[in-house]
């Protein structure tokens, strides 16, 4: 049986903000999307040394085809959390990375997940492949 790749795990900080919060007075489910992709604008300049910008430049985009979310706890106003990220598949096509919002104070999973992400010409809208040096940068 052939073994799946393993790929490294990230981590970043962040604060809840009071523009985060809801009606409900926790952190909107939509605010946790901003939190992963934050997270991955960071890692992809710091960790994976290929920011998004480089892809920019060369009129390409990631963008998310899919995504799923498991919420499980509430933050609320001044929670600090880290999100932990990782590129769970990577190949042509695209990549699923996968992630994990913990709460700092308690170390609970605030949620986790995945996002299904391809890359696209900026020009046309249209998908394009990822090329091999793309997939050996992020297979780290």
């Amino acid at each position: 049986m052939e073994s799946k790749p393993s790929y490294s795990s990230f981590t970043s900080e962040f604060k809840v903000r009071p523009d985060d919060i809801d009606m409900f007075n926790h952190v909107h489910n939509s605010t946790y999307f901003d939190y992963v992709l934050a997270a991955r604008y960071e890692q992809m300049e710091t960790c994976y040394k290929m920011p998004m910008e480089d892809f920019l430049k060369m009129g390409l985009g990631w963008v998310v085809r899919s995504a799923f979310v498991d919420y499980k706890r509430p933050l609320g106003l001044g929670d600090t959390f880290t999100v932990q990220t990782g590129i769970e598949t990577i190949n042509s096509k695209g990549c699923r990375v996968k992630f994990e919002i913990r709460i700092s104070k308690t170390g609970k999973v605030a949620c986790d997940g995945w996002f299904d992400y391809v890359m696209i010409n900026i020009a046309n809208g249209k998908s394009v492949k990822v090329s091999d040096e793309m997939i050996l940068n992020y297979s780290i």
